[in-house]
């Protein structure tokens, strides 16, 4: 049984609207700048899952993301357009996706469809680099209650038939190298109870206070998330 359910997602930037625009784009949402027009905005589309949330951060981008975001795309070029850059042409390394970097450096892969194939919501599916992929997954596949899939020779692993994923999957990847510094996007999750996330091994590491209105979370690789409590009325 589901103890939590996916509520939307975040990016953090530096500051100003060019990264929010960027991602409105390439991800097919509506930008909506914030009222006071100083800060980054935030990412809507037809669903309230499909929200994305532009958190001002102070420090820059320092290594590879470690949670990545795939996307559908009509070609590499309008996404270099709109001020992407090109790290690993698809055709270089024989493979269905190019790797690229958003305005700030942020790596993402684009997946590109036939137009007939290319849906008006673009976000095709978030990728978490793990220690411990099957592990990880599965730990995910219990909180939402949702299935697991996998490739017992290539170390990846999945869920799917996620309730409430606006995307189509949620994998996890091998990497060799640990999580260093926090992951510049993270999702939100509501539930009903603190406790049985904390019970099934996440970890809590900032509550609800006066300054926020959600919990920071950690999952047991590191992975950090925030849960809304339902029963708050938030």
């Amino acid at each position: 049984m589901a103890i939590a359910r996916f509520k939307d997602l975040c990016i953090d930037t530096t500051g100003g609207e060019r990264l929010s625009r960027f991602w409105a784009a390439a991800l097919g949402l509506r930008f909506e700048p914030d009222d006071d027009g100083e800060g980054a905005g935030a990412l809507s589309g037809d669903r309230p899952e499909q929200r994305v949330w532009m958190n001002v951060v102070p420090e820059p981008k320092t290594v590879k993301h470690r949670v990545h975001i795939d996307v559908h795309a009509g070609s590499v070029d309008e996404l270099v357009a709109l001020g992407a850059t090109v790290l690993e042409p698809a055709e270089q390394y024989d493979r269905p996706w190019s790797v690229l970097a958003d305005p700030e450096g942020g790596e993402f892969c684009a997946f590109v469809r036939e137009p007939a194939e290319l849906p008006g919501y673009r976000l095709y599916e978030l990728v978490i680099d793990a220690a411990a992929p099957k592990t990880i997954a599965a730990w995910w596949a219990d909180v939402f209650g949702a299935n697991l899939g996998g490739r017992e020779d290539k170390g990846w692993w999945w869920i799917e038939d996620t309730p409430g994923l606006p995307f189509n999957g949620w994998s996890f990847v091998p990497v060799p190298e640990p999580k260093s510094v926090k992951n510049r996007i993270h999702w939100d999750v509501t539930v009903d109870s603190l406790d049985e996330l904390v019970a099934a091994g996440a970890v809590l590491m900032r509550p609800q206070d006066d300054e926020i209105r959600w919990n920071v979370m950690a999952d047991p690789e590191g992975n950090e998330f925030c849960a809304f409590v339902r029963s708050t009325g938030v």
